[in-house]
């Protein structure tokens, strides 16, 4: 299939077949591994690990808005002389311009998820994430950006179907209250009196036992047990 996107890269896709694996699946060396995705960090896994957000559109984003208001101003130009915006000259090196803009965005976030959900996959037997809610956390307008930005729900289909590929194990378990939990006790947050945690609390101590935790952490070995206890 021969196709050319919006900044006129043309791709050819060929579908190939063969009797043996086209990867080496090894032996993992880690085991299980537990992910909490948040805005703050890209990822907090349950040994701790932190994978920075690198916030590809926000960096761009300020040039990103100059471009497209001249692409406008460009657009309304060539209405208000009658002529067609596919002849406009101006308007569609304008247009092209803004379409690689995007498509840089898009090429570093695809190369980053890449990346790190490899990883994942090809390090661990199992990888627990929890399920992806990012339809109403997107009514947060606060957070909206950050989130669209991020691309959860794409990362989540790397980590399915390289699962298959490397003959690992990837599962999603509802994340209710795996914030909210203290792992050493079990004790949770908004109950026998206790306000629920939030966004800004970032670090935290159990009022039951007295185990400080940090919060990404915690959660990120909250979802693996949930993901072992799933399992079972």
């Amino acid at each position: 299939t021969l196709t050319k996107d919006s900044a006129d890269r043309f791709f050819l896709s060929m579908q190939l077949a063969s009797d043996e694996s086209f990867v080496k699946v090894s032996k993992a060396t880690h085991g299980h591994v537990g992910i909490d995705l948040n805005t703050d960090n890209f990822l907090t896994d349950s040994e701790g690990n932190i994978v920075p957000n690198p916030r590809y559109y926000r960096t761009i984003k300020g040039k990103l808005a100059k471009e497209q208001r001249i692409l406008s101003r460009r657009q309304q130009r060539a209405k208000k002389e009658h002529r067609s915006l596919r002849d406009s000259k101006n308007y569609q090196k304008q247009r092209l311009l803004v379409a690689k803009l995007h498509a840089k965005v898009m090429n570093q976030r695809h190369n980053f998820l890449q990346q790190i959900s490899t990883a994942l996959i090809k390090n661990h037997d199992l990888v627990v994430a929890e399920e992806l809610r990012s339809k109403n956390l997107l009514k947060n307008h606060a957070l909206a950006l950050s989130i669209s930005d991020v691309g959860w729900r794409t990362f989540l289909g790397m980590l399915a179907y390289k699962a298959k590929l490397y003959g690992r194990q990837f599962i999603t378990i509802n994340p209710r209250n795996t914030t909210q939990t203290c792992r050493d006790c079990g004790f949770v947050m908004g109950t026998n009196g206790t306000g629920k945690l939030t966004l800004d609390d970032r670090n935290w101590t159990c009022p039951n036992c007295g185990i400080h935790h940090i919060r990404d952490w915690n959660a990120a070995k909250n979802i693996l047990d949930k993901g072992i206890a799933k399992l079972a």
